[in-house]
């Protein structure tokens, strides 16, 4: 089964993120096979981290709650709040398989939160500044019958084309947020 987990980060909390940046990374290495996206979110100014995407296969709901709450960022106190939701795949592939590589252009987290019937639920097709989907699928309820919203990765021009793949109409929210491929570097 596959999960979005996007843990965002307590205000004030840089200097612990960074202290903790090797346990981080371990505690990360030990599901290396298992993920399917993973990477920072950053402020507007590009530098300051904001959160971190990890789109990862687990065996069940109990298996994804304690890959989120184990990690070692959030048992000290770095991330505010957690975001885990049953996710569909369906691009069929990780991160590192997309065309487009790990780097050049605007990557983004796109974020779709709502309720009611689904919307978005295949894959869009390419829009004038958008160079790809990296990662794409619906957020799901634990038991996967219940759409919650739609996570996309994105490389785009900008914020404004990133959120045009999503139906803006077809959610309580959409959130953008600049993103880059996580992993060691």
């Amino acid at each position: 089964m596959e999960f979005f987990c996007y843990h965002r980060d307590r205000p004030g909390s840089l200097a612990l993120r960074t202290e903790l940046g090797e346990q981080h990374w371990s505690y990360m290495d030990r599901y290396a096979d298992r993920l399917i996206a993973r990477g920072p979110t950053f402020a507007a100014d590009g530098d300051t981290p904001t959160g971190s995407v990890h789109i990862v296969d687990l065996p069940g709901p109990a298996a994804a709650r304690a890959f989120a709450f184990d990690e070692p960022n959030y048992q000290a106190g770095v991330y505010r709040d957690v975001l885990l939701r049953r996710w569909r795949n369906l691009l069929g592939r990780t991160m590192w398989e997309f065309p487009g590589g790990r780097d050049g252009g605007n990557r983004y987290l796109v974020l779709g939160l709502g309720s009611g019937p689904g919307v978005d639920l295949s894959v869009p097709s390419a829009t004038d500044g958008t160079d790809g989907l990296i990662a794409y699928g619906p957020l799901l309820s634990d038991d996967g019958g219940t759409w919650l919203g739609t996570a996309a990765l994105v490389r785009a021009q900008d914020r404004d084309t990133a959120r045009a793949v999503l139906t803006p109409d077809g959610y309580a929210g959409i959130e953008v947020h600049d993103w880059e491929f996580g992993g060691r570097r």
